[in-house]
């Protein structure tokens, strides 16, 4: 029998531990874009969002084993410190978990789970090595954000505290609150899940390329993935570091400004190596670039909505993010 530690080794090998980071501020994003706090429905899609994330993980190394027995030797299923059998085992008892989790938060969040369990599966098996792989993925990194909203309008209102330096005064229950003068929604206002949609798209797009650029990884060779990627980069930093509706400098806007930089900063140098040497190592190093950018990205999509404590706080998952990669490969 293998050593325990050897066995946990493998595992977390095999589930990009190192990539978890990434995952719960899709749900926090979402929250926040329908001007709500975080309740215990979006705890539940956080923890459908990690189990359909991991399941993901496990599943894809199954789906690709004979291939990395050539490319990759050394990962977890053909070096053999995993079985096959038990790595497809896993992903779908994940899956079933993250399906289960969203059925607690509602009937419309386990809509969105199972949409976005089906991506997953679908991407593994099916869609990975053709065209439709960089745009599949894109739609499971938006539906994850969407899953976070979703469960979270479905709970009682606790809305986002107000920004400005006084809250609004309370208004008569049948008159509807009027819209800010910036044209932005009011903090702490509850819209629809679909209010979530803009911020799904910038995750969306940034998913689009870092997956453009890690199709090349195990080979290298191409430049024309990661200047596409940066040039995206540069496009959705300068988009999530204005809040909708152009607010002027309040501490929404300088809370998305400094975010939006911490996620050029993260993305933009690695992808800049990997354009200029697109060798195998610098590739991969771009791509790890841009899984963990997803973080300080969730956290402008957070600030931008008017959340500006959860974006400073999701920023504090990077260094884990960070220090964990040099244990264990994200990608």
């Amino acid at each position: 029998m293998r050593p325990r530690g050897t066995r946990r080794r493998a595992w977390a090998e095999l589930l990009r531990v190192s990539a978890l980071f990434s995952v719960p501020g899709d749900a926090l994003a979402g929250a926040s874009a329908v001007g709500l706090r975080p309740s215990r429905r979006t705890a539940l899609a956080i923890g459908s969002s990690l189990c359909l994330y991991e399941a993901g993980m496990a599943l894809n190394d199954w789906a690709d084993r004979d291939e990395d027995a050539v490319d990759r030797p050394h990962r977890p299923i053909p070096s053999g410190r995993v079985t096959p059998g038990a790595a497809l085992a896993a992903s779908a008892a994940l899956t079933v978990t993250g399906l289960a989790l969203a059925a607690r938060a509602g009937r419309a969040p386990l809509a969105v789970a199972t949409a976005l369990a089906a991506t997953v599966w679908a991407y593994d098996l099916r869609l990975k090595h053709t065209r439709a792989a960089p745009a599949t993925m894109a739609a499971a990194r938006a539906l994850d954000l969407l899953l976070g909203a979703t469960a979270t309008v479905a709970a009682p209102a606790t809305p986002v505290a107000p920004t400005g330096p006084a809250a609004p005064a309370r208004r008569p229950h049948r008159r509807p609150p009027a819209p800010a003068p910036s044209g932005r929604r009011e903090p702490g206002r509850r819209v629809p899940a679909v209010a979530a949609l803009p911020s799904a798209a910038l995750l969306g797009a940034h998913t689009y390329a870092v997956t453009a650029v890690s199709r090349h990884e195990a080979h290298g060779g191409s430049t024309t993935a990661p200047l596409g990627a940066l040039a995206a980069t540069a496009l959705l930093g300068a988009v999530a570091s204005r809040p909708p509706g152009g607010a002027t400098a309040d501490p929404t806007r300088a809370a998305a400004t400094l975010t939006a930089a911490a996620y050029l900063r993260t993305t933009a140098v690695p992808l800049l190596h990997a354009a200029l040497n697109p060798s195998p190592p610098l590739t991969r190093r771009a791509v790890g670039g841009g899984i963990r950018a997803m973080i300080p990205l969730q956290a402008a999509l957070a600030a931008r909505s008017g959340a500006t404590l959860t974006g400073p706080a999701l920023m504090g998952l990077a260094p884990l993010a960070r220090a964990l990669a040099r244990k264990v490969s994200p990608t």
